[in-house]
């Protein structure tokens, strides 16, 4: 089996954090499966109803290009999606990327993965509440990367797709410049830089 780049699913994962991207390391390339902690289908905050590809469980590293964590309402409602943070953990510590947006970077505070690493979320005080150590690490940025873990807002999902193409390889130097000057700032310049 080939790799694929993982994006977990469940129940009240806000739809709109992770679709540019899903669908832009879709086009270039790479495949895309979801990943969830039982088969049964899951539901976005949005209501659209995913039937996920694999269970946690069966989810190893090396079979892996990326696990992205998308928010959810749930990551803050108790401890049900904290094994998608305990993967995460052998995700980053296998040297394999994770991407983190919205309420899935308070998951990953509480696993401790914050604490000595760069890192972004809606707030800072979002992540305080969590009590986790790395407050000092916080950086006020639309997305952050250090070295294999990305984290960003829920109201960064551009900026989110930028780090984690940059990172998988998926657009470079000026064709990055230019997806991000389509996408985020709206640019009709930048379109016909991309497509050359």
């Amino acid at each position: 089996m080939s790799k694929a780049v993982h994006l977990a699913v469940y129940d009240t994962l806000a739809d709109w954090e992770t679709g540019y991207a899903t669908a832009f390391l879709a086009r270039t390339g790479r495949t895309v499966r979801t990943v969830a902690l039982t088969a049964d289908p899951v539901t976005s905050i949005g209501g659209v109803r995913v039937e996920p590809d694999l269970t946690l469980d069966a989810l190893r590293p090396e079979d892996s290009e990326l696990l992205i964590l998308p928010g959810a309402d749930l990551w803050d409602t108790g401890d049900g999606l904290a094994p998608f943070a305990r993967t995460a953990r052998a995700f980053l510590d296998a040297g394999v990327p994770v991407a983190a947006i919205c309420g899935a970077t308070a998951g990953l505070a509480r696993e401790g993965l914050l604490d000595d690493r760069a890192h972004t979320s809606a707030v800072s005080m979002y992540l305080d509440a969590t009590g986790y150590q790395g407050a000092d690490r916080y950086v006020e940025s639309d997305a952050v990367t250090d070295g294999d873990l990305i984290t960003a807002g829920p109201t960064e999902p551009v900026a989110f797709a930028r780090e984690v193409l940059k990172r998988m390889g998926a657009f470079e130097g000026e064709k990055l410049d230019a997806w991000y000057r389509l996408f985020h700032d709206s640019d009709p310049a930048a379109y016909e830089t991309l497509n050359s």
